[in-house]
């Protein structure tokens, strides 16, 4: 891998990047994308080098109307062989759908926020109902030979409660990994984080959680997001889940903008001598082809920028 005249790393190290925006992302545009865009747009994806895609989620179609095609796009997408599918479950119900399309995918996502109010406005269940059915859906879940993953919402803050204490994060955490989540997202719903407390932050997480993959999700609401990430990696952290185009955001409250943006993250690990295993032309590439799709022009720096070319030395 080249390393750029800017470099400062003195040795190789290896990041792994889940692309969420068809989920995520898709999720919180105003109107449906068209499911042969979706598929066009993943398989996109796909060519790029992304291991890990969250294609589709499993929620009620009157509460996400724009994802309500999640099982066409299962069966439509053409990604490589070794690219893991994962799919979102918010509860039994849920999983019992996605069970049906068990074939099409390889890793099931389960859910919660820290805060009770966030998780009461998002899925209309108590913290505690929650973790309780998280307990019931994951035996389910590790019997179908599937990844468990698990994800922590408003972990480093909440728009209705304010701070969320970091005490209250890593116990969720270590209750999905008691249950057999092999991966613990931390997730910023709102853009709250800065990079001193993701610092602190993820120095814990990863000392709680030995064995499990810890991975950092944060959005750019305040645009702290790529500081937060390198944060985070500076801290251990080797995994990250970002959307490209910067889409995304979380639709309670309103307001609350996109996830960081693919291209702009994979661009500086990039250039810091981090390896992403992507190739950077062809996420770029895909995430213009998104602005394309919505007809709008997206916030993403490398989508107008394009790629650091660096000119041979003279």
């Amino acid at each position: 891998m080249a390393v750029s005249p800017n470099s400062t790393q003195g040795e190789s190290r290896r990041v792994h990047v889940r692309e969420v925006g068809p989920r995520d992302g898709f999720q919180n545009e105003p109107e449906t994308v068209p499911t042969a865009e979706k598929i066009r747009l993943i398989d996109a994806l796909g060519r790029a080098g992304f291991k890990r895609i969250e294609v589709a989620s499993f929620v009620r179609a009157d509460v996400i109307p724009q994802l309500a095609d999640g099982v066409e796009v299962l069966h439509g997408i053409n990604v490589p062989e070794d690219v893991d599918r994962m799919v979102l479950v918010p509860n039994s119900k849920g999983l019992d759908n996605a069970l049906r399309e068990r074939a099409y995918f390889e890793e099931a996502a389960v859910f919660v926020s820290a805060s009770q109010t966030h998780n009461k406005r998002n899925i209309n269940r108590t913290v505690e109902e929650t973790m309780a059915d998280v307990r019931t859906m994951a035996p389910r879940i590790l019997a179908e030979d599937l990844k468990l993953c698990a994800v922590v919402a408003t972990s480093f803050g909440c728009p209705f409660e304010g701070k969320v204490q970091m005490e209250r994060v890593l116990d969720l955490a270590e209750q999905f990994a008691e249950a057999g989540a092999t991966e613990i997202g931390f997730g910023d719903t709102t853009g709250m984080c800065n990079p001193a407390y993701a610092s602190r932050f993820f120095a814990a997480a990863l000392e709680r959680l030995p064995g499990v993959e810890v991975t950092a999700h944060f959005h750019n609401t305040r645009g702290q997001g790529l500081a937060n990430a390198y944060a985070a990696l500076e801290a251990g952290c080797t995994s990250f889940e970002s959307s490209f185009g910067e889409l995304g955001g979380c639709p309670v409250p309103a307001g609350s903008t996109g996830n960081i943006a693919t291209e702009d993250l994979v661009s500086m690990f990039e250039e810091m001598g981090v390896d992403t295993g992507l190739d950077l032309g062809k996420v770029i590439e895909a995430a213009r082809e998104a602005q394309a799709t919505l007809g709008r022009k997206l916030t993403s720096h490398s989508i107008v920028a394009g790629p650091v070319i660096w000119a041979p030395s003279v």
